[in-house]
């Protein structure tokens, strides 16, 4: 877990030292603090790549910032009534935002499968969350200086 920015390695420590059965519920009370997204970004559904591996309708967005070790800017949407979606947004939102690019990029693609919810949630589901960080990533890459 070395390779996890701090924040983020600190949500798998959480999901790990929980007991198995009871991950599933740390995942729905993540999914209840999605941030909301900020008013320049609520009414421009056009800034938003629709990830289509979810099995809810989730739409992120991400801003490289030209400063210093190039901070990244996450934004999520997605329905309350999918909270499993929320969750996994959530928890990328809370261990990503923020950090810079690089300790994003260097990020396991395998890492939703080290919040150990393989059991709780089906293949396709943990599929949803790994296409998450597989995009956020193609989205930095897209937008780094060459």
């Amino acid at each position: 877990m070395s390779q996890l920015p701090d924040a983020l390695n600190e949500i798998v420590e959480e999901f790990t030292e929980v007991p198995e059965a009871d991950r599933l519920e740390l995942l729905l009370e993540y999914s209840r603090e999605l941030p909301e997204l900020p008013a320049r970004l609520a009414d421009h559904p056009e800034l938003f790549e629709q990830v289509v591996e979810c099995q809810s309708p989730l739409f992120l967005a991400v801003e490289v910032s030209a400063e210093a070790n190039n901070p990244v800017g996450l934004f999520f949407s997605a329905p309350p009534e999918a909270p499993t979606t929320r969750g996994f947004a959530s928890v990328l939102a809370a261990g990503l935002d923020g950090a810079e690019a690089a300790a994003i990029l260097a990020v396991p693609d395998d890492m939703p499968h080290q919040l150990g919810l393989t059991r709780a949630l089906s293949p396709l589901r943990m599929r949803g969350m790994t296409a998450m960080l597989g995009r956020i990533k193609r989205q930095i890459s897209e937008q780094l200086p060459a």
